[in-house]
């Protein structure tokens, strides 16, 4: 069922249903056909023991500690955490923390690549904007990432240029661990903008979709410009 309602919603997003004007930022058809032609595909998402994304004493830490700026991909070592990094690069009206340096963002506006929605952040309600690993991390794990070396995936968990974006924290918790088979963002708008970021992941670190992303991402390709 979870496959049929994302189909449903990309053929929302098609020529055959009611066209829908791709978000701005969203990449061509041939962008997003090169990726497809580039990223490994197997017929499903093993189940791969072992992981543990919490660092407190006695847990895996498969990951590295979350937010951490210890990491040699692009905003580490610069003295300021992941997360804030993040919000930083995507909300407008950005206001800091007198003292932190322009490192702890204490208020802005997100136009979420989501829902499509415009959400102001506060500190005090930080949990209204989160940052979403566009490829999961619990699937990352699965499809490869648990035979990486520790720095690679903290790398990976932590790359603000590929694989992080500042989203509703509602649709980023709806989300959860699922992949383009069974969850596209509810604004049909951001199918292209969600699955070239997707693929990008996954062929920048060498990891591969399933068959059925494929053929999910495939439909929303062939909806794009």
């Amino acid at each position: 069922m979870a496959v049929l309602a994302v189909l449903v919603s990309v053929l929302a997003g098609c020529s055959l249903i009611a066209p829908v004007e791709p978000a701005p930022g969203s990449p061509p058809a041939s962008a997003l056909d090169d990726l497809l032609a580039r990223v490994a595909v197997v017929p499903e998402r093993p189940d791969v023991p072992g992981y543990q994304r919490s660092c407190k004493q006695g847990d895996g830490c498969v990951f590295g500690p979350a937010w951490t700026d210890d990491h040699d991909g692009p905003g580490g070592h610069d003295g300021c955490g992941t997360r804030d990094n993040v919000l930083a690069l995507s909300l407008t009206d950005v206001q800091f923390r007198p003292g932190t340096n322009d490192c702890v963002v204490v208020a802005g506006t997100l136009a979420d690549p989501y829902s499509g929605e415009v959400l102001p952040f506060t500190k005090q309600n930080a949990n209204e904007v989160q940052i979403d690993h566009v490829y999961p991390l619990a699937a990352a794990w699965d499809m490869g990432a648990a035979a990486w070396p520790l720095e690679t995936r903290i790398r990976f968990a932590n790359d603000l240029d590929v694989n992080l974006m500042a989203v509703s924290g509602a649709e980023n918790q709806a989300k959860s661990d699922k992949t383009p088979a069974d969850w596209l963002p509810p604004d049909p708008a951001y199918h292209c903008f969600y699955v070239g970021r997707y693929l990008t992941a996954a062929v920048s670190y060498g990891l591969p979709v399933t068959a059925a992303d494929r053929d999910a991402m495939a439909a929303v390709s062939a909806g794009c410009p």
